[in-house]
């Protein structure tokens, strides 16, 4: 039962990502199309190479019913892992405006498509469908003519989605969806009851919050003056040490700024114009 279970939904993939490349073959772009696709799975995958880079040559000498033909065979290759890149790609098309000129200069761009192969180079997004939706998203998001973050940026937000585990992405949601949050609050909205404090799952949550405090991703509240800056605080000093618990319920959390940009490229459908005291939240 599973089988058939599994192979159903191979055949939804398949037939979603056909049903978005064909919207993207109606807007009348194709040339641009073409030039997208092949370019970036000729850097992903050397062995197709030769027969793209063939099938790109001639496209000036055939009608659009050959790109059809030569995507279509390309989806329909067996390999789990190129279905995915293959819907994934066809996603991002029919996210992209190609009536902008400045977008399909964009797109075409070897900074665009630098961004493309890396993102599909060592594909880790195939460990989760939630995965899969950040990278999308973040290609089409940075297929913008205007970015808010530079493709260096942008590269680093890659790395992030490699990098980080579903466990990492939801303390992030957790911290985006009430900024100011402690670690209590956030594992209670994780997770909803409440564990030992000498638990694994307490020693997970904290390597959690150290690895995102680390990357720069997530930092401890701390109070700003009207320039940006930082304001030092007083702190008291206590005789002894006292033991930090994994779900400490006095001090807030916040995103850092790299932070902010992170969630805007990769869980919004859509990026909206965002300043540093943005509080947008339009999360996918």
């Amino acid at each position: 039962m599973s089988n058939i279970s599994n192979s159903n939904t191979d055949r939804n993939k398949n037939d979603d990502a056909r049903n978005a490349v064909e919207k993207a073959l109606a807007s009348g772009r194709v040339p641009t199309l073409v030039r997208f696709c092949l370019a970036t799975l000729g850097g992903i995958f050397p062995v197709f190479g030769g027969a793209f880079g063939a099938g790109a040559g001639a496209w000036s000498e055939h009608e659009q019913n050959t790109f059809n033909r030569l995507f279509a065979a390309w989806l329909k290759l067996q390999e789990d892992e190129i279905q995915e890149i293959g819907r994934t790609l066809a996603e991002v098309m029919i996210r992209i405006d190609y009536t902008d000129p400045r977008v399909e200069k964009r797109i075409q761009s070897p900074e665009y498509l630098s961004l493309i192969r890396k993102s599909f180079r060592d594909w880790s997004a195939a460990e989760s469908e939630d995965k899969r939706q950040y990278v999308r998203n973040l290609l089409s998001n940075a297929a913008a003519p205007e970015q808010i973050c530079s493709d260096d940026i942008i590269r680093l937000f890659i790395k992030w989605i490699d990098d980080y585990s579903e466990a990492h992405f939801q303390v992030i949601k957790a911290i985006y969806n009430k900024s100011g949050s402690t670690r209590g609050q956030m594992w209670m909205e994780i997770h909803g009851a409440s564990v030992r404090e000498d638990a694994p799952e307490a020693d997970l949550f904290k390597l959690l919050i150290r690895n995102l405090s680390t990357g720069g991703i997530i930092r401890q509240h701390r109070p700003k003056d009207e320039y940006g800056n930082f304001i030092r605080q007083q702190t008291r000093r206590k005789r002894g040490s006292r033991h930090t618990s994994a779900f400490d319920d006095e001090k807030p959390y916040e995103l850092t700024e790299l932070g902010k940009w992170f969630v805007h490229y990769t869980m919004n459908e859509i990026v909206p114009r965002i300043t540093h005291t943005t509080d947008d939240k339009q999360s996918n």
